[in-house]
């Protein structure tokens, strides 16, 4: 609590007249021509700042400007289509004495810019924590204007890990089977302690200099897209790190959300974010979930206030065009206004239609879930329309170490993943939504099944299958562990063997791996290579089985082909009557099954060993 009162004293210091010394900053930095919003608001910082007059050069005028009760900073809003020159300058006068510029860019923008293309279901996302991956260039594992210093025996320390280190590996990644990469936050995070995870973002314009630099991450998306692969920001609007400049010096003390009764200062979410949508929820509760903390380390931001929403959308939009982004994943996404939200997701796919963000929606059905996707019927009932292009699944995610787990029953088992399905016509793009097992916040699957590769090998083959955007975390492929319940957050961000010099093995050369590691990566290399040329399992449409004796079969197809895909959770094989299928298999007596490489017959039955999946292409 203590930590609050210092916050809040040190701001409320900061509108307290000072003499302007010089502008010390100004953000965006530079902007773009020719964006279909050509409205700019530049934020431009300095001590005393407002208490002083702006003037544009060449004769620019100034279509709004506002000055907030800290007198540090002043709003300049511009008209960039009424702009004809490529740089102007923001001047600071004291009467007719210029005290202070700042020479302001327009750039041209990229052709083909506003067609970029996103992530979509042709694609499997690779979920990588940047800190725990390689560590490619060692002298920015510490740095003097930084606190945290790298010290990689602390487990929830700073290990070095860095965006050189990711470039230096893309061969892996593609060669993996992967064609977008989701990075966590690595903008800067300047706290003291646990700043590795890049949650609590003290700049949101500046790459933390413990993994590079601004140009660095645009060298990493470039040498995506060079191989036709996607790079996808991991975007935090609900919260910043208490250190972050403007938390410290705030520009209006409505920039983040307080509380007033009580002991005045913080209150900690109640996290429960289904009262965005249960109309009978009581106003205190909704206020706790949205309005309170994630933690006193991340101060949480008021998106209602029109100051901070268009500074998130233009920052957002910033990066897209900037880095040439593939598309966003966005943190929290139901603790954040609403309302705001819809309007910041709609002013970034209004300049970008094609440009996709899927929110993290944690919640446990699809009810819940499917209301918070753009044009949700869900949503339409609470008069609420997102605008948000993708979700993700945490129903599928939830139950699937359960079906996995148990012996079938009515509602146990893999049944647990066909009640999953069943819900499907809630969603009203079920392609657009993210499938997945586990990542940075979960339990890692290989440690829930003790690194049993038949266990990791049917839920790759699920998530692979089914309809949406598959998710793989890092290291899975290689039958990575870790125990969050005894070894919290830091054991399931295990540093990837062979990503220091000093690694005594290097799991990202396949020559060198463990016979474990590669029993992991090539089922995982052949299943993902696989699915990139299949628009069958990409767009197709679904017909489910019902899961019996613990056997889930189902079909994705199209005009073109069929594709039958089995998994087999029994500890003993399981032979299939095929009569049943008859519906998919039609007059089909062939099929090839894609893993093993071997033809079957499809007359009568059909065999599957214990614990295995099977994805067969039906052969007309």
């Amino acid at each position: 609590m203590k930590k609050i009162y210092v916050i809040w004293a040190l701001s409320a210091a900061s509108f307290a007249f000072s003499q302007l010394k010089t502008v010390e900053r100004v953000e965006p930095a530079f902007w773009w021509k020719g964006m279909k919003n050509p409205e700019l608001q530049i934020l431009v910082y300095g001590k005393g700042l407002a208490d002083n007059e702006i003037e544009l050069s060449d004769g620019i005028q100034i279509k709004d400007i506002r000055k907030v009760e800290n007198p540090n900073y002043v709003f300049v809003t511009v008209n960039t289509n009424e702009i004809n020159v490529p740089a102007f300058k923001i001047n600071i006068k004291k009467g007719k004495k210029k005290i202070g510029s700042y020479t302001y860019e327009l750039k041209p923008r990229q052709s083909g810019s506003a067609d970029r293309e996103s992530f979509s279901s042709k694609d499997v996302m690779y979920l990588i924590m940047p800190d725990r991956f390689a560590n490619g260039d060692e002298k920015n594992d510490s740095r003097p204007d930084l606190i945290e210093k790298a010290n990689r025996k602390l487990p929830n320390g700073r290990h070095g890990g860095d965006l050189r280190g990711i470039i230096n590996n893309l061969d892996y990644i593609q060669n993996l089977g992967a064609t977008s990469v989701w990075l966590t936050p690595v903008t800067e995070d300047n706290e003291k302690v646990y700043s590795y995870h890049g949650y609590a973002q003290t700049d949101l314009y500046k790459i933390d200099g413990r993994y590079g630099t601004n140009e660095e991450y645009r060298e990493l998306s470039r040498e995506l897209n060079k191989r036709k692969m996607k790079l996808v920001l991991d975007y935090v609007t609900n919260h910043w790190g208490v250190s972050h400049w403007m938390i410290k010096d705030l520009p209006t003390k409505d920039w983040i959300h307080w509380f007033d009764e009580g002991e005045k200062g913080f209150y900690r979410s109640n996290y429960k974010t289904t009262t965005q949508f249960d109309t009978n929820a009581s106003e205190i509760d909704k206020k706790y979930a949205l309005d309170g903390w994630f933690d006193t380390t991340m101060p949480d931001i008021n998106q209602k206030n029109p100051l901070v929403l268009k500074y998130l959308i233009q920052n957002a939009i910033w990066w897209i065009e900037y880095a040439e982004l593939g598309g966003f994943r966005v943190d929290t996404y139901p603790y954040n206004d609403k309302e705001a939200m819809a309007k910041w997701a709609k002013a970034i796919t209004d300049e970008y239609p094609k440009f996709n963000i899927v929110g993290e929606t944690w919640l446990n059905t699809a009810g819940y879930i499917s209301a918070w996707q753009k044009d949700s019927k869900t949503g339409e009932a609470a008069h609420y329309n997102s605008n948000l292009p993708s979700v993700m699944d945490f129903m599928l995610y939830g139950d699937m170490p359960k079906a996995f787990n148990e012996k079938e029953g009515w509602d146990s088992g893999l049944n647990k993943l066909y009640n999953v399905f069943t819900s499907d016509f809630l969603y009203p793009d079920i392609n657009n939504v993210m499938v997945f097992f586990e990542n940075h916040d979960t339990e890692r699957w290989n440690e829930i099944f003790k690194a049993n590769p038949q266990a990791y090998k049917m839920a790759l083959t699920v998530i692979s299958t089914v309809r949406g955007i598959p998710q793989i975390y890092y290291g899975s492929e290689i039958g990575m562990r870790g125990d969050k319940k005894t070894g919290g957050d830091a054991d399931i961000r295990r540093d990837f063997p062979g990503g220091w010099k000093s690694d005594p093995q290097n799991a990202f050369n396949t020559a060198t791996q463990t016979a474990e590691q590669k029993e992991f990566y090539e089922f995982s290399q052949k299943l993902l290579n696989w699915r990139k040329g299949k628009e069958v399992i990409h767009t197709g449409k679904t017909k489910n089985y019902i899961p019996q004796d613990n056997v889930f079969v189902y079909f994705r197809y199209n005009e073109k082909e069929s594709v039958m895909v089995i998994v087999n959770s029994n500890e003993k094989e399981q032979t299939l009557d095929l009569k049943r299928f008859a519906e998919s298999l039609g007059t089909v007596q062939k099929g090839k099954e894609i893993l093993s490489g071997k033809e079957l017959s499809l007359e009568k039955t059909l065999a599957i060993p214990a614990k295995s999946s099977m994805i067969i292409e039906l052969q007309k």
